[in-house]
C-alpha cells in the first residue's frame, strides 16, 4: 500500500462520525473525569451523561488530555506502515493536549509525526480538519497541509451563544452577582476565540431566538467577507435552533454546504445544553 498523509485530531473537535469515515480522519478521545473516574470522550460518555450527572450532582466535570501513551498507541499503526501523520490539535492555551502529541511525535521516527496547534475548539478545529483531510486525499504533501492550516487558522471564527449562564457559574467564570442579575435579566453572552483562548465578546438580552436573529443578521451583513465553501453549526440539545439558523444561511447567503454538528464536551461541560454556535472563515485578504 503506497504511504500517504493521515489527518488526526482530538475529541474536542466534534468531527461528525461521518466526516471521520469520509475522510479517514483519526479522533483521539480527551478525558471527561468526574470524582475519580475517567471516562473516554464520546467512547465511554455522551453530552447527554455529561447533563445528567451534572444535574444529579451540580458539579461540571474536568477534562484530561490524552497522554504521550495514548497518542504513540493511536499513531503507531500509521507509523508502522510509513504513512506521514499530521495531528492537529485543540489551542494549545487551552489544554495540554498538543504538549502531549509533541512528546509522542518526538518518540515517534523522525519526520514521521508533525503536530500542528489549531488555535481553536469544537467547530472551528473541525473545520481545519475538513480542509487538511480533503487536501490529504486529494494528494497534498504533509508539508502543503501544514503551510495551509497555519495559514488558515487566524482566520477561523467561532461565536457561541449560550442558553444561560449555569454551567458558566458552575464553572467559576461568572460570579454569584453576575450569574444572579444576569438570569434575572435573561443575558445570554456570546463566547469568540482570540488567539487560542476563549473570551465573552458581546450579551445579548431577552429571547434567544432574537439573540440569534441579531447574530444571524449581523453574519448576513458581512457575508462578503465570509469564506462560503463551508460554514459549522454546532449545538447541543439545540436541534430546532440549529436548523433554523442552517436554512437562513443556506437561503440568503451563498454558502456551498452549511453542517450541523454535535456540540461534545468542550461545550457541552463549558456552555452546557440549549447553546448553538456558528463557526466560519474569513476570506483572506487581497
Amino acid at each position: 500500500m503506497l504511504a500517504q498523509v493521515k489527518i488526526f485530531t482530538d475529541s474536542i473537535s466534534d468531527v461528525p462520525e461521518e466526516w471521520a469515515s469520509k475522510y479517514e480522519i483519526g479522533i483521539i478521545p480527551l478525558y471527561v473525569v468526574f470524582g475519580n473516574t475517567a471516562y473516554k470522550d464520546k467512547l465511554e460518555i455522551t453530552t447527554s451523561d455529561i447533563y445528567r450527572r451534572v444535574d444529579e450532582h451540580g458539579e461540571l466535570p474536568r477534562s484530561s488530555a490524552p497522554s504521550p501513551n495514548d497518542f504513540l498507541e493511536a499513531f503507531s499503526p500509521w507509523v508502522d506502515r510509513g504513512d506521514t501523520i499530521i495531528f492537529i490539535s485543540m489551542s494549545s492555551k487551552l489544554s495540554s493536549t498538543y504538549q502531549n502529541a509533541l512528546i509522542a511525535a518526538a518518540e515517534s521516527p523522525e519526520g514521521s509525526v508533525h503536530v500542528v496547534d489549531s488555535l481553536n475548539v469544537s467547530g472551528g478545529l473541525a473545520l481545519l480538519v475538513r480542509k487538511a483531510a480533503e487536501a490529504a486525499q486529494s494528494g497534498a504533501s504533509a508539508e502543503e497541509i501544514i503551510a495551509m492550516i497555519e495559514n488558515c487558522r487566524d482566520r477561523v471564527e467561532i461565536e457561541v451563544l449560550v442558553d444561560n449562564l449555569d454551567y458558566l457559574h458552575k464553572g467559576g467564570r461568572v460570579s454569584n452577582v453576575q450569574h444572579m442579575i444576569g438570569s434575572l435579566l435573561k443575558i445570554r453572552p456570546v463566547l469568540r476565540i482570540k488567539e487560542g483562548f476563549v473570551i465573552s465578546a458581546d450579551k445579548y438580552r431577552g429571547k434567544t431566538e432574537k439573540a440569534i436573529d441579531r447574530i444571524l443578521h449581523e453574519f448576513i451583513e458581512n457575508k462578503h467577507k465570509i469564506d462560503q465553501e463551508l460554514i459549522i453549526v454546532a449545538q447541543t440539545l439545540a436541534e430546532k435552533a440549529a436548523d433554523y439558523i442552517k436554512t437562513t444561511l443556506l437561503e440568503k447567503t451563498n454558502a456551498k454546504e452549511v453542517a450541523v454538528i454535535e456540540g461534545g464536551c468542550a461545550i457541552s461541560c463549558h456552555c452546557g445544553p440549549r447553546t448553538v454556535a456558528i463557526m466560519y472563515m474569513r476570506k483572506a485578504l487581497a
